[in-house]
């Protein structure tokens, strides 16, 4: 790869997972963008981390996700399969059968209108029937596509927003034929052949078939890697899919021994009480996934906008300036793409990253295999302002929103963090204060805005282990993004300090933290305890699914064992 980059394979394991993927594929996409007369160094991210080079059959170069990712019968809508990029009409034509052909056709899924403005936004499909493709970006591609026909923010509507049933509706990024894995036996839709139990996904896994497709698959992308550095897995947890991913982190454990595996727990917004069938396999599946994945991973973070990973429905999380739907998924991983986009810059810096490996070894010491996370989206700066003068604001509570569903962060200790600041120009990283003008705060006498950020960390938590990153590069929000901005940002999601100006936001400054955290003591503990009171002859159904008592016996006694973890005790000194 260009520039030796250290590659990561993205699997995305389950429905929920798909909708933050194409959210995550889309900022990708979006920041590789620039204008054609862009001057500018390369950037400070490396795209060539989580993309691959390749050509179409017609000798077009491509620049696609190095992705495999599994999901259900009827959930891809009108994408195909084997994607676009390398269909070829006149090698589909030229059939060396002489005799008589009969074609069958399956009836086509109506492609969501909410997607038409972007059917071009990699290419397009000439009048020969070829794909066009457009040119590699490489920090000197062509502008970014023409997002005409949406509107401007504030004219989007929720209606439209909330006909996105599956992922695929909105996906505006091209996929590789080797991406999208297909599982026939179990459906997206309907109420019988669902994919529920934790038992269900694991046997998936266990079958030859599906086991060889992702084994065909790891071989493809890997072999063409110079230097692997991990798989970064986004996997639903409140379904049968924690079974999946299990098995998967299990796999690449096994083959690709000395990797970093960082794993992405995603449950999606707040639920009722009123399917306890629903809820009560959300628990089991949410359990046995945390134990199983962080036995197999390097890493575990579960990111969901809920309160609460228990039985007890918590309100969602609030941003001050967000308005979000916390009932439609489109909302709400989008919230999480972005958040993710943000913790993951470490180990996708061009210049100097942090590998995999080495992020889950600072921050998963002493057995500390799980993780929370939290965000600032957007980051509160008046244009204008310093980023002293805005941390002092902040005051002393915590300054992200928390996103691992572990209940409220005041009063939890911190044993270690990775910080990541992004989108801040470079003029309001130091106190622009005239020379002799007494100094409101101890973050105003630093020279450097990377000094300030690591100041106020170690102001906030003292004597732990931390990791920051100061970035200029904003985090995109360009459709099809949801609209979830307040009226009171500017284009780049700065505060404004007078009227609305009605242009729609386009990017965003974003805190986003990663934190080995004494709250997961509570979360995980509450959990085994909501487990010992399953009456599990109600449910019987659950091990049916392939999962038996003495394994429930066995995650309950790991699930105590990793809360025990995370009591009190001293921080580690950085």
């Amino acid at each position: 790869m260009a520039g030796g980059a250290r590659e990561v394979l993205t699997l995305q394991l389950g429905h929920f997972a798909g909708f933050v993927g194409a959210h995550w594929w889309n900022q990708q996409d979006a920041a590789l963008y620039r204008p054609t007369d862009a001057k500018e160094p390369p950037g400070e991210l490396c795209p060539d981390v989580l993309y691959r080079t390749g050509r179409t059959l017609h000798g077009q170069e491509t620049y696609t996700p190095r992705l495999i990712l599994m999901d259900l019968k009827g959930s891809l809508s009108s994408l195909k399969q084997e994607g676009g990029l390398y269909r070829d009409k006149h090698l589909d034509a030229a059939i060396a059968w002489q005799g008589k052909l009969t074609t069958h056709k399956e009836e086509l899924y109506p492609k969501n209108p909410y997607l038409q403005d972007f059917l071009s936004a990699e290419g397009v499909l000439n009048s020969d029937g070829i794909w066009r493709v457009k040119s590699i970006p490489n920090g000197k591609g062509e502008a970014s596509p023409d997002t005409a026909g949406w509107g401007t923010g504030q004219s989007r509507n929720m209606e439209k927003e909330g006909s996105i049933r599956v992922w695929s509706d909105f996906l505006r990024v091209h996929l590789h034929p080797r991406s999208i894995c297909m599982i026939q036996k179990y459906n997206h839709d309907g109420e019988a052949g669902r994919l529920e139990a934790f038992g269900q996904g694991e046997s998936i896994l266990k079958e030859p078939r599906y086991l060889e497709e992702l084994e065909d698959r790891l071989h493809f992308y890997v072999e063409e890697c110079d230097y692997l550095q991990g798989f970064q897995i986004l996997c639903d947890l409140h379904n049968g899919f924690s079974g999946v991913g299990a098995k998967a982190t299990e796999l690449l454990k096994d083959e690709y021994s000395g990797r970093g595996i960082i794993t992405w727990g995603l449950l999606p917004g707040p639920y009722s009480l009123r399917e306890p069938q629903k809820d009560i396999y959300r628990l089991l599946n949410t359990a046995f996934g945390l134990v199983h994945l962080s036995a197999h991973s390097s890493l575990v973070c579960p990111l969901s906008l809920g309160g609460s990973l228990g039985l007890r429905p918590e309100p969602p999380v609030h941003f001050p300036h967000l308005r979000y739907d916390a009932t439609l998924p489109f909302h709400c991983s989008a919230i999480l793409a972005t958040a993710l986009d943000t913790v993951t810059v470490p180990y996708r810096l061009r210049s100097s990253p942090v590998s995999m490996v080495h992020l889950a070894d600072m921050l998963n010491f002493s057995g500390k295999k799980v993780v929370t996370a939290g965000a600032t989206i957007p980051f509160p700066l008046v244009p204008n302002q310093s980023l002293p003068d805005t941390l002092v604001q902040l005051g002393g509570a915590t300054p992200w929103t928390p996103l691992s569903a572990c209940g409220d962060p005041s009063g939890i200790r911190c044993f270690a963090q990775s910080v990541v600041l992004r989108g801040l120009d470079k003029a309001c990283h130091t106190s622009q204060l005239t020379p002799g003008t007494p100094l409101p705060s101890p973050l105003h006498a630093c020279t450097t805005g990377e000094e300030v950020l690591a100041q106020y960390l170690q102001q906030q938590q003292p004597s732990v282990r931390s990791s920051s990153h100061l970035l200029l590069t904003p985090c995109k929000v360009v459709p099809p993004y949801p609209y979830l901005f307040s009226s009171s940002l500017s284009q780049q999601g700065l505060l404004l300090d007078g009227p609305p100006t009605g242009a729609a936001v386009e990017s965003i400054p974003v805190l986003g933290a990663l934190c080995s955290s004494s709250s997961l003591n509570k979360t995980l503990g509450d959990l085994a305890k909501e487990l010992t009171k399953l009456n599990l002859r109600r449910w019987a159904s659950f091990l049916d699914a392939g999962v038996e008592q003495d394994d429930l016996e066995e995650v309950l006694q790991e699930l105590c064992s990793l809360a025990q973890c995370y009591q009190g005790g001293d921080s580690l000194m950085g």
